[in-house]
């Protein structure tokens, strides 16, 4: 699961101003997933790769990858992906219409 999710951790290690964190994960995802030929998933609690289930060349898993690298190497690019914590709430205003 982590291939996919691969991206949004990326993200937050920036985020949170652990970078390195996040280009360990992106190392290790990336020689392990092109061993196994990008993979949908792994499974079990030593995750391993599910042949005859996880279909494999899956586009989530190769995007995933991509846009994490994206991230790491211009984290300027952090901002096409907004948190929540990003958006800032503001109060409506209230105005008349020109018509009145």
């Amino acid at each position: 699961m982590l291939k996919t999710l691969l991206w949004l951790l990326t993200v937050a290690c920036i985020k949170t101003g652990r970078p390195r964190t996040a280009k360990r994960a992106i190392e290790q995802v990336k020689q392990r997933l092109s061993k196994d030929g990008w993979p949908e998933y792994y499974d079990g609690k030593a995750g391993r790769y599910v042949r005859k289930q996880a279909r494999k060349y899956q586009t989530w898993s190769i995007s995933g990858y991509l846009v994490a690298k994206l991230m790491i190497e211009n984290p300027a690019n952090l901002s096409l992906i907004p948190l929540e914590e990003d958006k800032k709430i503001t109060e409506p205003r209230l105005t008349r219409s020109a018509s009145f």
